[in-house]
């Protein structure tokens, strides 16, 4: 049965926490020169709506490093919704690819992808969530030995896909999620009414700053008008303008407290330049983990159900092989016994062929 990756609903807490545990194995792996075929002869589609430097580059380099291959497609070959229907382009890639990772605007559209695709479907980025940024953003605070269940996520800024997709981690563990944001720029209310009425985690909308980062593990943000909003830039400047991690603000959070930035960063709005590169920065290592994490969700999705491993742990046997110096006794014994079954008269007929 296929496995899609559209949001954290798609996730139980023991898939991401195995997600977690491949990512480590197979970074280590890297680290060691640990080479990985796994995944050859399989294809991914990566589609694209939107530029990208992350999500292409990591979703390509982690094909090749797990021994498959990756095509990359924009909107101008194929048109879905307008030259094409989204079930028909679903079908059609479907008796391509192995997969299907795309990167848009509408989230309907990856939804559609999905329900018509019999290969899995990855959301990459969509204008409401963006679940592979926090997948690599876990994974960061998880080496950095943060207690998903008992930590404080600051998120500075736009309640955007970003926002939007910490609250729904907040569904898996029991993460507070404090959104510091302007009024009228707040986060999708019912993911938030999800968390509250089901949790683990809890949701807190705050309108300062300082008040979200008091006493936080983690201080997130992002830039203050994302793609697609580049028209509203120079009104939300002077509006966002005390939304912004610096070294005042980082100050107020636990000394142990790490920063984070999904990137591309405009230094000196979101966050100045001497926190993104300050010693409590992890925004590099965190971006770099995005081909970790989603290395995971490949080896996950196209490679399991082929019967993948997982990685440092050896597949079982499934029959024993017969000592090296007997192998020869062994097939003569097996073709004397099929002798002994078949009738004489029926050997040829089936004989196969070489």
């Amino acid at each position: 049965m296929k496995r899609d990756l559209l949001s954290f609903a798609d996730l139980t807490r023991v898939q991401a926490e195995r997600l977690f545990d491949v990512a480590l194995r197979l970074k280590a792996d890297l680290r060691a020169g640990r080479a990985h075929q796994e995944l050859s002869q399989k294809t991914l589609a990566v589609l694209f709506h939107k530029p990208s430097l992350r999500t292409r580059l990591s979703f390509e380099v982690a094909m090749t490093q797990l021994g498959g291959s990756s095509l990359f497609i924009t909107d101008k070959e194929i048109g879905i919704g307008s030259r094409e229907p989204s079930q028909d382009v679903a079908r059609v890639l479907s008796g391509y690819v192995d997969g299907i990772m795309i990167r848009t605007f509408d989230h309907q559209l990856v939804v559609d992808l999905a329900r018509h695709a019999s290969i899995p479907v990855i959301n990459g980025l969509t204008d409401w969530l963006h679940p592979c940024q926090i997948l690599a953003d876990l994974l960061t605070m998880r080496e950095c030995s943060i207690d998903f269940d008992k930590a404080v996520v600051a998120f500075i800024g736009d309640g955007n896909n970003v926002a939007n997709s910490w609250i729904e981690a907040a569904t898996l563990y029991g993460l507070t999620v404090r959104i510091a944001c302007p009024e009228g720029y707040d986060p999708d209310p019912t993911l938030m009414e999800r968390v509250r009425s089901k949790g683990p985690g809890k949701v807190e909308i705050h309108r300062t700053a300082a008040s979200a980062a008091a006493g936080a593990d983690v201080l997130y943000t992002d830039v203050w008008a994302s793609m697609g909003q580049e028209a509203e830039r120079e009104k939300r400047l002077p509006i966002f303008r005390s939304f912004v991690i610096d070294a005042a603000l980082l100050a107020k959070a636990k000394p142990t407290a790490i920063v984070l930035h999904c990137l591309p960063a405009h230094r000196g709005e979101e966050i100045t330049d001497e926190v993104i590169e300050g010693p409590r920065s992890m925004v590099f290592p965190q971006a770099e983990n995005r081909l970790h994490a989603q290395k995971a969700v490949l080896w996950e999705l196209l490679g399991e159900g082929s019967g993948v491993a997982t990685p440092g742990r050896k597949k079982t046997a499934a029959r024993k092989k017969a000592p090296v110096g007997k192998k020869k006794t062994v097939k003569k014994a097996a073709k004397a016994k099929r002798s002994a079954r078949t009738p004489a008269g029926k050997r040829g007929g089936g004989a196969r062929r070489r």
